[in-house]
C-alpha cells in the first residue's frame, strides 16, 4: 500500500477510522437537515472499531475545538481589520458568529477525528507472506 493512502493526516482530514483508515466515522449528512451533520457511526464498517470507546470519550475534543475556534476568530478579526478598517463591534461580532456557525460542522468533525486518532493507533493489515500466498 502506498504511504499516502494510509496517512494518519489523510485519515483525520477525511474523518476515517483511525485504526484501518477506511471506514467513515460520520454518517452522511444533509445541509437541509443540520442535525444530521453531527451523527457518528457507532463502529467502523471495515474493522469494527468502536467510535465511542467509553462514555464521555470526546470531552477532550472540546479543547481541540476551542483551539480551532480561537484561530478562526483571530483570522476573521485580522481579515476584517485588513479589508474594512472602520468596522464596528457589532459588525465584528456578527461576522465572527456567522463564521463560527458555518464552520461548526467541520470543526466538530475534525476535533473528534483528531481526538480519537490520538488514542487509537493505525494498524495496517499484515500482508500474507510469500510462503502463504504460494500455498
Amino acid at each position: 500500500m502506498d504511504g499516502y493512502k494510509d496517512s494518519t493526516l489523510k485519515s483525520i482530514l477525511s474523518c476515517n477510522c483511525p485504526k484501518c483508515h477506511h471506514g467513515k466515522m460520520f454518517e452522511k449528512g444533509k445541509i437541509s437537515k443540520p442535525s444530521s451533520l453531527f451523527r457518528m457511526n457507532k463502529r467502523c464498517e471495515n474493522c469494527h472499531q468502536s467510535f465511542e470507546p467509553e462514555p464521555g470519550f470526546y470531552f477532550g475534543a472540546m479543547f481541540i475545538s476551542y483551539a480551532f475556534n480561537t484561530a478562526l476568530f483571530i483570522t476573521v478579526w485580522i481579515l476584517l481589520k485588513t479589508f474594512y478598517p472602520d468596522y464596528s463591534l457589532t459588525m465584528l461580532l456578527i461576522t465572527i458568529s456567522l463564521a463560527a456557525i458555518l464552520a461548526l460542522p467541520i470543526i466538530f468533525r475534525l476535533s473528534r477525528s483528531i481526538w480519537i486518532a490520538i488514542f487509537i493507533p493505525f494498524k495496517q493489515k499484515s500482508e500474507p507472506s510469500r510462503d502463504q500466498s504460494a500455498a
